[in-house]
């Protein structure tokens, strides 16, 4: 067999990870993976969802939301006459009834269940993290060795512009922004399986009204409050969540932050708690900064840090361990300088240790991929994981792919580089379906309390 000048490269650069992994990572991989952990990213693209196995740093499946090849005429196929159609050309083939620009993602309170939201169909599914399956599929009718064995579940119609969804703190409600719609959709957990499964119920129990251009909720630690943040205005709201005995919640508005000092061009797309459950943080993407406030009555702003011109943060996450606590920003912006002249984005650091109001940037370190956006750490706090908007170079080793980078952070200042994974493709029955343009990434560890717990 003989190897040309990509694989070459490709097995050469693999080598050389390796060779280049910290002394400490056998140990700390050891102590902080579980058989049952696994990473799944959301691609907005290809609408799939990657389930990479942590123990290998490889694409153990991809989860297939879109609805072709499930019949073996031209108008249901992916690839027709040899010719593989662009994304806009796609979503809009005659017949698809698939997902439209899968985008967020969040686990359960006990990481069972995924929620993913479909922005451009204006829908949710529910995956089996266990099974890694979509919940709802049916058999499909027109199986065959052309054809899908299963035909993909409608998920629940909840609105338009769907950008995240959040599950509450006991795990009974999802609520879900409706950044095209002003609203937010509560959804009964229970009833949405059962909705799913074919049930005559429904899934979604009220809409409740909220600021332009709802972008996500967050709960406090309590699960008493919820956090608004907005894509459209430089507000927060923020809600009693008031549960009843049954668990389920009768929200009321409380208060509505002004948070035009910190952004005053109103794009807060992203925002999440600390695991002690005190601050909450904000990114403002256009505004280059990330801010942080007390989730305790009065709200007040604790600190606004910078983070460079154009540097365009996404998500942010918390790692805490016995050498330091930080806060890491995903920056969207691409710089010429990464590792091996490679063009990559960055990951901010900012030592969350120093005292409120003196908390800044202290450090980044490149991302090992084009426009970083999902970001998430195991439950030992010693790996972490980020998502890929852009494909990766020519001449680079997994030129032309989506790639997912994992970092040993067991010295969250000193986060030591692992691996590049490539993402691939979905293998449909008409041809290959690259995964591409990945937006939320979750770690999960089915049936262990986790970060929405």
């Amino acid at each position: 067999m003989h190897a040309n000048r990509r694989e070459i490269l490709r097995y050469t650069a693999a080598a050389a990870t390796v060779a280049a992994l910290p002394a400490s990572f056998a140990q700390n991989t050891a102590a902080g993976i579980d058989a049952r952990d696994r990473v799944f990213i959301t691609n907005e693209d290809s609408n799939t969802v990657v389930v990479i196995d942590p123990r290998s740093n490889t694409v153990e499946t991809t989860i297939n939301l879109t609805s072709f090849d499930e019949d073996a005429r031209p108008p249901f196929r992916y690839v027709t006459a040899g010719v593989a159609p662009t994304h806009a050309a796609m979503i809009h083939k005659p017949l698809y009834h698939g997902c439209i620009d899968a985008h967020g993602a969040v686990p359960s309170p006990d990481g069972r269940l995924l929620a993913t939201s479909g922005r451009g169909s204006s829908n949710i599914y529910l995956i089996d993290a266990v099974e890694k399956r979509v919940i709802g599929n049916t058999p499909n009718p027109a199986a065959g060795p052309s054809t899908n064995a299963e035909r993909l579940s409608s998920g629940i119609l909840v609105g338009r512009e769907p950008h995240e969804p959040t599950f509450s703190r006991n795990g009974k409600e999802l609520w879900v922004t409706l950044r095209g719609e002003d609203r937010i959709a509560i959804l009964d957990v229970g009833r949405a399986l059962r909705q799913l499964r074919g049930s005559e119920v429904s899934a979604v129990r009220q809409f409740l009204p909220t600021l332009n251009g709802p972008a996500q909720v967050w709960f406090n630690r309590e699960g008493t409050l919820a956090f608004v943040a907005s894509q459209k205005v430089a507000k927060v709201d923020v809600f009693s969540v008031n549960p009843g005995a049954d668990g389920y919640s009768q929200p009321q508005h409380l208060r509505t932050l002004d948070i035009s000092a910190q952004d005053k061009l109103g794009f807060t797309p992203f925002m999440k708690t600390t695991p002690d459950g005190k601050e909450v943080w904000f990114s403002h993407k256009l505004m280059d900064a990330v801010s942080c406030r007390s989730t305790r009555e009065g709200f007040e702003l604790l600190d606004n840090v910078s983070l460079g011109a154009l540097g365009r943060p996404n998500h942010v996450e918390f790692v805490a361990n016995a050498k330091g606590s930080v806060v890491y920003a995903s920056l969207a912006r691409v710089d010429d300088s990464g590792s091996g002249g490679v063009a990559s984005s960055q990951i901010a650091i900012i030592d969350r240790s120093a005292k409120p109001g003196e908390r800044k940037m202290v450090a980044s370190f490149f991302s090992h991929g084009r426009e970083a956006h999902g970001l998430w750490t195991n439950p030992e706090n010693t790996l972490l994981y980020v998502a890929h908007e852009q494909d990766e170079l020519p001449g680079t080793p997994n030129a032309g792919q989506t790639v997912c980078s994992a970092f040993d952070v067991s010295d969250p200042f000193q986060p030591q580089f692992i691996a590049q994974i490539p993402l691939g493709n979905l293998a449909l029955p008409s041809g290959g379906l690259r995964n591409k343009k990945s937006i939320n990434l979750v770690y999960v560890r089915p049936g262990v309390k986790g970060q929405t717990a």
